[in-house]
């Protein structure tokens, strides 16, 4: 016969035992609470929103599109970015021209 794991916990009673697991894991909880990040939802951008950022014209912005400089997200006829690509696209610009 295989015997049910047993522990046993000396010089504490239940309702202490109790209260101490509750008490360590309000405190875990609320280290969590501390640190959590909620997650941001993508921000998405027009064409005009994004030329004016850039002070580029649309025509440029075509031209960035069909080179892969940016990546456009299409909903039928309608063409978003993504800013937090905008701002890497950006940065690799610049590196590319040092």
């Amino acid at each position: 016969m295989e015997q049910g794991k047993i522990t046993q916990v000396f010089g504490i009673t239940p309702t202490q035992l109790k209260e101490d697991i509750i008490n360590d894991v309000r405190a875990e909880l609320s280290v969590i609470a501390q640190n959590f990040q909620p997650i941001k939802p993508a921000e998405y951008l027009t064409r005009q929103e994004v030329a004016t950022i850039l002070k580029v014209s649309l025509v440029t912005l075509t031209d960035w599109n069909k080179k892969g400089v940016l990546k456009p997200y299409r909903l039928g006829n309608l063409i978003r970015y993504k800013r937090a690509e905008l701002e890497e696209a950006l940065i690799s610009i610049n590196n590319k021209k040092q």
